[in-house]
């Protein structure tokens, strides 16, 4: 998984300071109205919302929009919107499998903007079930490497219950069950350790090497994909070689 997830890293650092901010907010507090209508608005209480409120925070999403949605979420406040889950599968270029997650208050307008956008940069649409048996759902804590090694991370996650460390050039991906994420996210605060998201994320079991020129295909639908308002999280299983990910870092 090493270039999925160098990908992935280099995505995440991007998303704070690119020009698409306005449309992580959204999707940010989103987040954090879902966790407060589902679990309540203490985060003390729900893990769920404190997660989503210290990556929002992370994102740098102001104090008062948070606020704001935990208060619309929780029933404090009107003018909550009211969102509807779906997921669609499909195929990019290159036979690269894509989970499509969204959060809509408009479900045919998602499918249309979905269907529309996978067809003009050559992907499709797939049956259910042809994609996500590839995939399978995981914890996912994104621990900066800026403040602590290694070596430090992996003992602790470990000795909480985590499955994995990988070691991203400027973050660690900490993977665990998800019945295990709060536990292992509490363990890596009760030791000082910061981290910047714990989520609940699809990872593939098995990955498609693509060229440069196919690279480049998939990663311009996936960012169409990704700045529609109504998808919320992507899922794909495309990978590249160092020197391939070192061209489109170039880039």
């Amino acid at each position: 998984m090493s270039g999925h997830s160098k990908w992935a890293t280099t995505k995440h650092k991007k998303a704070a300071i690119d020009a698409k901010r306005g449309k992580l907010f959204a999707k940010l507090i989103k987040n954090i109205e879902i966790a407060a209508r589902t679990g309540g608005g203490d985060p003390d209480g729900n893990p769920t919302l404190y997660d989503a409120i210290v990556k929002a925070k992370k994102s740098s999403v102001p104090a008062d929009n948070i606020s704001r949605a935990v208060k619309r979420g929780s029933g404090e406040e009107a003018g909550a919107a009211n969102y509807e889950d779906i997921v669609y599968e499909g195929y990019a270029p290159a036979g690269v499998g894509l989970i499509i997650e969204c959060l809509t208050d408009n479900r045919n307008r998602a499918a249309a903007e979905v269907r529309s956008t996978l067809t003009k940069f050559g992907g499709s649409l797939a049956q259910n079930g042809s994609v996500s048996f590839n995939f399978e759902r995981k914890g996912q804590i994104v621990v900066p490497a800026s403040n602590v090694d290694y070596d430090k991370v992996f003992e602790i996650a470990a000795e909480a219950g985590a499955e994995d460390v990988t070691d991203g050039e400027e973050s660690y991906a900490v993977i665990t069950d998800p019945s295990d994420m709060v536990t292992v996210r509490k363990a890596l605060q009760d030791a000082g350790i910061d981290y910047d998201s714990a989520d609940l994320v699809l990872n593939p079991k098995s990955e498609v090497e693509l060229d440069i020129d196919s690279a480049r295909k998939v990663i311009k639908l996936i960012d169409n994909l990704d700045d529609l308002d109504d998808v919320q999280n992507l899922y794909y299983n495309w990978t590249a070689s160092d020197d391939v990910l070192a061209q489109l870092d170039e880039e």
